[in-house]
C-alpha cells in the first residue's frame, strides 16, 4: 500500500516544490518543523493487496504547515484574526480544514468530484470509503509524546523501538526506552541544562542530540532533558529504577529531555527532581511563553483529541454524518520513542467510553521514517559545522491548502507577515486559517446551500456568533463534554468572550 518513507518523501518534495521561499527558514542561521496531511485513495477495483501483487494506491498532500512558535496569552485577540498556534502541527491540521471545507462545497453544488459522498440523514455527508487520511510531521509532537530517556552512549540512535502498552500497562525494563534528542527543546544556548551538557565529553552526534529543541513560543523556550515513556503518571522509586536499568547496548538511561511544556493547572505537577525523575508523564501541559505564558494546549494533547473528536472541528461536524479520522501518523527521522508516542496520542484516551454515535477512539497507525527533514534543527546544525552566529527558529509560519484561492499563507506573530500596527483590525491582516476566516469560509458555503437542504442542526435555532454555530454541533459538543470529564479535565479552554465575533 504505503510506506513511512514514501509519505515523508512526498511531503518534503511537495515542501520544496510548492511553498514559497518567503516564510522558510534563513539558511545556515535559521529551522523549522513541517507538517501535513496527505490523501491516499485506494482504488476501486482492488480490495486488497498480496505479497505478489501489491494494491496501487495514489498519495496526495491536500494540506502543509510550517511553523515553530505560538503566541502569549495578552495578545490574544478576540476578533478570531490572530493565529494563537502556529506550531507547524496546527497549521497543518487549520489548512486541512479549509481543503475540507471547499470540498464540502464542491460536494453541495455538484460542481465537480469532491472526496464527500451523500450521507444517509438530510443535509449531511460522509467520506468516501477510498480515501484515507494520513499525518505527517518532521518531528515527534510537544508534550508528552517527546517526553523521551536519555541514554548514556556517544552516538544515540533515531530507530524507533516498540512496547505493546495496550497489554502491558506495567513499568517495563528500559530495553524498550528509545534514544532521544528532541528537535523543538533547547533554543536557548545559555540555560543550565544546556551549559552543564556541553560540559561532558560527548561526540558530535550526542552534541547535536543534546541540543535539538522543541516547539518555541515567540521568545525563548526551557530547555534540557524531558521523560521517558513510561505509563504513569508518577515515576514511583519502582519506576525510576525501571528507567535507570541498563538500555540495549549497555547503555543506561541518565537523565530525560526536558520539555519546555508546562503541567497545566489541575494536573498534578513535575516533581523537579534531578535527573531521570524530572517529568512525570501522561500529563496535559500547556505551550510555553517567555514571561508571557500561552493558553495553547501541547501538540501532543491536541492530536490526542483528534484521535476522539476528529481533525473537522466542531463548525464542520454541522454537514458531517461521522468525523474526519486520521488513519496514521508518520514522524520524520528524529530522536523518537514508540511507546511515548502511543501513550501521548492514544493510550491517554483508550478508555474513554459512552461516546456519541459516529465518535470512538482511534487505533492510531503510528509510524517512523528514515528520511531526515533537510531544514530541521538537527540537519541545519550538521550543515552549518561551525559558522558564526547562533541557530534560531525561524519566525515564520506557512500555510498551504489544496484549494483554487489563496492557496498559500506566510504568516508571523499571528499575522500575515509584513503586517503593521496600523493595519492590525483590517480585512488584509487577516489569516486565511484565523478563526474568523474559516468561520467566514463556513458561511460562504451556507449561502450557496438552500436553506430547506440545511441540516437540522442549523435550522433548528437562530445562530449568529462563531460561539452559537459551535455549540449548535450538538453530536460534537457532547463527544468533547465526555472527552474531558473522562481523560482531559484540565483542558485549558479560551472564555467564551473570545467566540462571540460574527
Amino acid at each position: 500500500m504505503w510506506t513511512a518513507d514514501e509519505i515523508a518523501l512526498l511531503c518534503y518534495e511537495h515542501y520544496g516544490i510548492r511553498l514559497p521561499k518567503k516564510g522558510k527558514p534563513e539558511p545556515n542561521r535559521e529551522w523549522t518543523l513541517l507538517a501535513a496531511v496527505v490523501k491516499i485513495q485506494s482504488p476501486a477495483d482492488q480490495d486488497c493487496d498480496t505479497p505478489d501483487k501489491p494494491a496501487q494506491v495514489t498519495k496526495e498532500v491536500v494540506s502543509m504547515g510550517t511553523g515553530t512558535k505560538c503566541i502569549g496569552q495578552s495578545k490574544m485577540r478576540k476578533s478570531g484574526d490572530i493565529l494563537n498556534d502556529s506550531h507547524a502541527e496546527v497549521i497543518a491540521r487549520r489548512s486541512f480544514q479549509r481543503y475540507l471545507l471547499h470540498q464540502l462545497q464542491l460536494a453541495a453544488t455538484l460542481k465537480e468530484d469532491s472526496i464527500f459522498v451523500p450521507g444517509t440523514q438530510k443535509g449531511l455527508w460522509k467520506l468516501r470509503r477510498d480515501l484515507i487520511f494520513v499525518f505527517f510531521s518532521s518531528q515527534t509532537p510537544c508534550g508528552d509524546a517527546s517526553i523521551i530517556p536519555m541514554l548514556e552512549f556517544e552516538d544515540q540512535p533515531c530507530c524507533p523501538v516498540i512496547r505493546d502498552w495496550a497489554s502491558n500497562s506495567s513499568v517495563e525494563a528500559s530495553s524498550n526506552l528509545e534514544a532521544p534528542g528532541n528537535e523543538r527543546k533547547c533554543e536557548d544556548p545559555d540555560s543550565p541544562v544546556t551549559k552543564k551538557m556541553r560540559l561532558e565529553p560527548v561526540t558530535a552526534a550526542r552534541e547535536v542530540s543534546n541540543g535539538a529543541a522543541h516547539h518555541q513560543s515567540f521568545g525563548k523556550q526551557e530547555s534540557g532533558p524531558v521523560s521517558p515513556g513510561i505509563n504513569s503518571c508518577n515515576l514511583t522509586e519502582e519506576g525510576l529504577a525501571a528507567v535507570t536499568r541498563i538500555a540495549p547496548g549497555s547503555a543506561k538511561v541518565i537523565d530525560v529531555y526536558r520539555t519546555g511544556a508546562k503541567c497545566v493547572p489541575g494536573e498534578a505537577g513535575d516533581s523537579g527532581k534531578p535527573g531521570a525523575a524530572f517529568h512525570q508523564v501522561g500529563l496535559l501541559r500547556v505551550k510555553p511563553g517567555r514571561g508571557d505564558r500561552t493558553r495553547s494546549m501541547s501538540c501532543s494533547d491536541k492530536m490526542a483529541r483528534w484521535n476522539v473528536l476528529g481533525c473537522q472541528g466542531a463548525l464542520l461536524m454541522h454537514f458531517l454524518e461521522e468525523p474526519i479520522y486520521l488513519s496514521a501518523v508518520v514522524i520524520g527521522k528524529c530522536p523518537y520513542s514508540q511507546e511515548a508516542m502511543q501513550r501521548a496520542l492514544t493510550v491517554r484516551c483508550q478508555n474513554v467510553s459512552a461516546l456519541p454515535k459516529g465518535f470512538g477512539v482511534q487505533e492510531l497507525k503510528i509510524l517512523q521514517s528514515d528520511l531526515l527533514f533537510e531544514q530541521s534543527r538537527c540537519a541545519v546544525q550538521a550543515k552549518r559545522a561551525d559558522s558564526p552566529g547562533r541557530l534560531v527558529p525561524c519566525g515564520a509560519a506557512i500555510s498551504w491548502s489544496a484549494v483554487p484561492e489563496q492557496p498559500l499563507d506566510v504568516t508571523a506573530n499571528g499575522f500575515p507577515q509584513g503586517t503593521t500596527k496600523k493595519t492590525i483590525g483590517s480585512l488584509q491582516a487577516r489569516s486565511q486559517i484565523s478563526k474568523v476566516e474559516l468561520f467566514r469560509s463556513f458561511q460562504k458555503l451556507l449561502s450557496r446551500i438552500a436553506r430547506d437542504k440545511w441540516p437540522d442542526s442549523l435550522r433548528v435555532q437562530k445562530l449568529d456568533t462563531y460561539q452559537d454555530y459551535k455549540e449548535a454541533a450538538s453530536s460534537y459538543q457532547e463527544a468533547w463534554s465526555t472527552l474531558r470529564k473522562q481523560a482531559f479535565g484540565s483542558w485549558i479552554r479560551n472564555p467564551p468572550d473570545y467566540h462571540q465575533f460574527k
